[in-house]
């Protein structure tokens, strides 16, 4: 008996619809992902229930971490960090700031400054820490931290920055992550500056529960 032969033909399919359905797809993920920032230290915050969100745009972000030596080490002094979500604005700021101190800046350093995820150096290390490369400029800042002490009887290098962002955005939200393990007495002590300059409402981020990586945030009345 002879075999059957099977006609070939060729199958076409129209794959037009789901490009169109997987570049719709990825224009919306890109559009709503949040980038995680590339902080100086590793921050592990305490838990919370609470299901107040922090704004996503126009806030000024407090890092407090505890102090690590050279080593990597913590040493139970909390250094404190910034960022500014709005880069035109922390150009603005730096620029703000780098009068107050009378500091001198090319503007590729400016450039440098507003690529930064996050900030915590001294105004006097300022120029040479823009002077570093990325790797070099990240074993830098993990040393430093952003000054709290008194000036002469004035504001802090902390508050001026505090005051500098409030400058170039007066609806600015400020919100506070602090390490798990800094110590409280750090905390208090950025509490009480912000409570100086009549700043005694502002977020606290932590986290939904220690099984999670999500991060709750609650907003909060500092005071004694």
């Amino acid at each position: 008996m002879g075999k059957v032969k099977i006609k070939k033909s060729d199958i076409w399919i129209d794959m037009t619809p789901m490009s169109d359905v997987m570049t719709l797809l990825l224009t919306f993920f890109m559009l709503t992902s949040t980038f995680v920032k590339n902080e100086p230290v590793k921050v592990v915050t305490p838990g919370s229930i609470s299901e107040i969100k922090v704004p996503e745009n126009g806030v000024l972000t407090i890092l407090v971490s505890p102090e690590r030596d050279a080593n990597g080490k913590p040493t139970g002094e909390g250094q404190v960090f910034m960022s500014i979500d709005n880069t035109e604005q922390l150009g603005n700021a730096l620029s703000d700031m780098a009068q107050r101190f009378n500091v001198s800046l090319t503007p590729k350093q400016m450039e440098t400054f507003k690529t930064e995820a996050m900030f915590g150096v001294p105004m006097s290390k300022i120029g040479a820490y823009l002077q570093q490369n990325s790797a070099n400029r990240n074993r830098m800042i993990i040393k430093e931290g952003i000054p709290l002490d008194s000036i002469q009887g004035g504001m802090s290098e902390f508050q001026q920055w505090v005051d500098a962002a409030r400058t170039v955005n007066d609806k600015i939200k400020i919100a506070l992550k602090a390490d798990a393990k800094t110590p409280y007495k750090t905390i208090k002590k950025v509490m009480n500056e912000l409570q100086d300059m009549d700043e005694s409402h502002y977020f606290m981020i932590s986290q939904l529960d220690a099984g999670k990586s999500v991060e709750a945030n609650s907003y909060v009345r500092g005071g004694n």
